[in-house]
């Protein structure tokens, strides 16, 4: 077997046996891996403390033909603020959860490890509403797998200077002379305009660095709850939980 070192973050922990767990890594290298990590739930083992879910750092591995067995971990980040903040976990595991959704092993997933590191940083910032960075990760995570809605231009005719609604069905921006067969339009303020245009052009680095009126984020949130029940056809355990405490 051939030991290599990734670099990622844990998205879930499961026990298998009396004794193991298997965990699912995000990597930069491999893209989302599983790994075996035998006597993990033995009192005092050494990977026992290192694999709870939001855990990012190095994690060495073997690498078996058909399954990845866990050596050692070197933490750099256990976002362990989110241990105190139970919304704010529940947020995390959502995040996770949509991670592992779209990632696959050997892919190149490594805008989305970076999105998801930059978001749980953002968690842990007070200053930044938790829907805020909720809206912000949907719509970045959708983008980076190719299926953002066109905000920038009329999804029908090109056209970026009329105003417009914004089209769940249509996927994005339709323009006041091509609206007239389009029935689930939203009308958004300028500033969400703005916002969803600089969400989608920004580096994942610049994401977290500002806030929204209410108005704004009211609209984000009737934005992406449509696409997300259109585009993303999942039901995600921790959204459930998140909608009956938030």
């Amino acid at each position: 077997m051939n030991q290599i070192t990734v670099m990622g973050m844990v998205l879930s922990a499961v026990p298998i046996g009396e004794y193991d767990k298997r965990v699912v890594i995000l990597t930069r290298e491999r893209g989302k891996i599983s790994a075996f990590a035998r006597g993990a739930r033995k009192p005092g083992n050494a990977l026992s403390g290192v694999i709870n879910p939001f855990s990012f750092g190095e994690f060495t591995v073997y690498e078996g033909r058909t399954s990845y067995t866990l050596v050692s971990a070197s933490i750099s980040n256990y976002f362990a603020e989110l241990r105190e903040d139970i919304e704010g976990a529940y947020y995390g595991f959502y995040f996770v959860e949509i991670a592992s959704y779209y990632c696959r092993e050997a892919n190149d997933e490594r805008e989305m490890l970076k999105l998801l590191y930059q978001t749980m940083r953002a968690l842990i910032n007070e200053k930044i509403p938790n829907r805020l960075i909720r809206y912000i990760y949907e719509l970045k995570a959708i983008c980076i797998n190719g299926e953002a809605p066109q905000v920038f231009q009329c999804v029908v005719c090109g056209d970026k200077e009329r105003p417009g609604k914004f089209s769940t069905l249509k996927g994005g921006k339709v323009c006041t002379h091509c609206i007239r067969d389009v029935y689930d339009g939203l009308e958004l303020d300028p500033s969400t305009w703005y916002t969803l245009q600089y969400i989608e052009s920004a580096k994942v680095e610049h994401l977290y660095n500002f806030t929204v009126s209410d108005l704004v984020l009211r609209e984000l949130a009737m934005v992406m709850g449509r696409y997300m029940d259109v585009y993303v056809d999942h039901q995600f355990k921790s959204l459930e939980i998140l909608k009956l405490m938030t």
